[in-house]
């Protein structure tokens, strides 16, 4: 109990210190965006250095889709796994995208023969064969995939059970964990290709949460009510827990009125969903996967690891409490919502 107490007083005492340092920062309004930019970035950095992400009560496994290339899919993927593994959690990444783009900016190996998402689904290779630890932070683990993946959407359609596959193969692979003695994951995030083909159906079926990465550019919400409608046909037939939790909006810029108009609208119609942290254009970002790594060590005092770092957390701290609400609460206007936008 007095482990407890001074745990308690240090962290309160942690939070105060964070507090008296945000105080101390300089004002600043719309007449001065660089000053105000400027501010959000050093109290994000006051308010994340050295935070511990709480972990949730059981693994939280989170499919990242949208069927318009170009959104930060693969981009969102990886820096939130990275800043949740980078804050003491253990986070997998399942690169379910032939183009293998998440298993480059992690920095493990996807050369054509090595063992990966393909031989999961496919040949029923065991997952824990496949698996593979970042170099770059501890605790964050990929499942690859190598351009053999390209072949797997018609090579599934023979297969039995092809819909349930990958779930199968996580069910089994966590299990294999609990028997060696291994920590619990505590979050995994599937990476999934700009398309509603088998592989995303995989990912719906293995997922427990949607987690959908929004431009915030005209037309980010083009197509929307598609991608809700197949969620809601997979819960209805494949996987009742399915559920839209999270939405994230990304390449967000807040110099132009479209930016700010495209996240006002998605905030409206998916109040509960939508992340209050945006993702600003960064060219760190970008430039990160080029070395094979995050922008979280990439970069990790840039605009775009600490906005990252900042939504890896506001998810963390949603917890199981989230999911239940929106399951329960807004989970059936989803697509109402989406396709009125469409119409209009």
């Amino acid at each position: 109990m007095t482990v407890d107490r001074g745990s308690a007083t240090t962290e309160t005492s942690d939070e105060l210190r964070r507090a008296a340092l945000v105080q101390s920062l300089p004002a600043a309004d719309e007449d001065t965006p660089l000053m105000a930019a400027l501010r959000v970035d050093a109290r994000r950095r006051i308010e994340l250095r050295g935070r511990r992400f709480p972990a949730p009560p059981e693994t939280r496994v989170l499919t990242i889709a949208n069927q318009k290339g170009g959104v930060g899919k693969t981009t969102t993927a990886v820096n939130l796994a990275a800043a949740l593994a980078q804050s003491g959690l253990q986070v997998l990444v399942i690169d379910n995208d032939p183009q293998g783009n998440a298993s480059t900016a992690l920095g493990v190996d996807h050369r054509s023969g090595t063992a990966s998402v393909y031989e999961v689904l496919v040949d029923g290779l065991p997952m824990h064969q496949a698996v593979q630890e970042s170099p770059h932070v501890p605790g964050l683990w990929c499942v690859p995939a190598t351009l053999d993946l390209s072949g797997a959407e018609i090579e599934l359609v023979s297969l039995v059970a092809r819909e349930t596959r990958l779930k199968r193969a996580l069910d089994a692979y966590l299990g294999w964990r609990d028997e060696q003695g291994l920590p619990r994951l505590d979050y995994v995030l599937v990476d999934c290709p700009p398309s509603l083909g088998l592989l995303t159906v995989n990912a719906f079926v293995v997922g427990r949460e949607v987690l959908i990465p929004i431009q915030c550019e005209y037309y980010a919400l083009e197509g929307l009510s598609q991608l809700l409608k197949t969620v809601d046909m997979i819960r209805a037939h494949l996987n009742p827990d399915l559920h839209l939790s999270t939405i994230v909006l990304t390449m967000y810029d807040a110099r132009t009125n479209l930016a700010r108009e495209v996240a006002d609208e998605v905030r409206e119609h998916f109040p509960v969903q939508t992340l209050r942290t945006t993702v600003p254009r960064s060219v760190r970002v970008s430039e990160a996967p080029s070395h094979g790594q995050t922008v979280i060590t990439y970069d990790p005092g840039s605009s775009g690891a600490l906005a990252y770092l900042e939504a890896a957390r506001e998810i963390a701290e949603r917890g199981r409490g989230d999911r239940t609400q929106q399951h329960d609460e807004h989970d059936g206007d989803q697509g109402g919502s989406a396709r009125r936008q469409e119409e209009r």
